[in-house]
């Protein structure tokens, strides 16, 4: 069974939650009875990835751009999917080194 627990008591005992959250899985968090959140431990780094991108507005447009290419029978491969998905993943990380090195250079 999943807990629900009202912002404010999170807000007040965050830690106690952090460790409940581990132990006993999943909490969501309300405010005013409506689920505003949910603070969830993931199991690993792979885990925190497919959170992430479950979440990610780019990587969504990405799989409906190839689902809509999969119904015109113009589909990605898997492999060009996953490629796509590293390239952008690597753009995302190479662009606060470009930020930095232009500030530098200024």
């Amino acid at each position: 069974m999943m807990r629900i627990a009202p912002l404010a008591d999170v807000k007040a005992r965050l830690r106690a939650y952090v460790d409940e959250c581990g132990a006993e899985g999943p909490i969501v968090i309300t405010r005013n009875g409506k689920a505003v959140a949910v603070l969830l431990t993931p199991y690993d780094d792979d885990d925190l990835e497919r959170l992430m991108l479950g979440r990610s507005p780019r990587f969504q447009a990405l799989l409906n751009r190839s689902r809509h290419s999969i119904q015109e029978e113009k589909g990605l491969s898997e492999k060009e999917f996953w490629e796509g998905v590293r390239s952008r993943a690597q753009e995302g990380k190479d662009a606060p080194a470009k930020r930095r090195r232009t500030k530098r250079s200024t």
